[in-house]
């Protein structure tokens, strides 16, 4: 299966954080699924860095790094993900949220949140 993680739970899983629900702990160590991470989080996760707000433990470039260790696949932004965003209801106003659910539409993939907002999308998304 492949599987796309919202921006929080991808944090969660580099942080081995104890919010990171032992379901998606299954599913992250499986070798029957794929794991994607997509440049739009790395592009919210530079950005609230860069803000020096204190909410983002890590810069983009430290996150990418984790990424790539842990064996995720970065999922790049292309043009059809930009597009499906405009076909989505307005569950949620988010803009990388909003991709992240048309990149998991577009590729398909299961998109795995903590988001209950996001979850109102599809049935692929799974709530956790």
């Amino acid at each position: 299966m492949n599987v796309l993680l919202d921006t929080h739970v991808a944090l969660w899983a580099i942080q081995d954080s104890p919010l990171l629900p032992p379901r998606v702990r299954e599913i992250l160590l499986s070798q029957d699924n794929t794991i994607y991470v997509s440049a739009a989080s790395l592009w919210e996760i530079s950005i609230k860095f860069g803000l020096n707000r204190g909410d983002m433990p890590i810069s983009g470039k430290e996150a990418l790094g984790y990424f790539r260790s842990a064996g995720y696949r970065i999922l790049p932004i292309e043009p059809e993900h930009t597009v499906e965003v405009e076909n989505l209801a307005p569950h949620h106003k988010d803009p990388f949220d909003r991709l992240l659910v048309a990149q998991a539409l577009v590729e398909p993939m299961r998109l795995i949140t903590h988001d209950p907002q996001v979850a109102k999308y599809s049935d692929t998304v799974l709530l956790v």
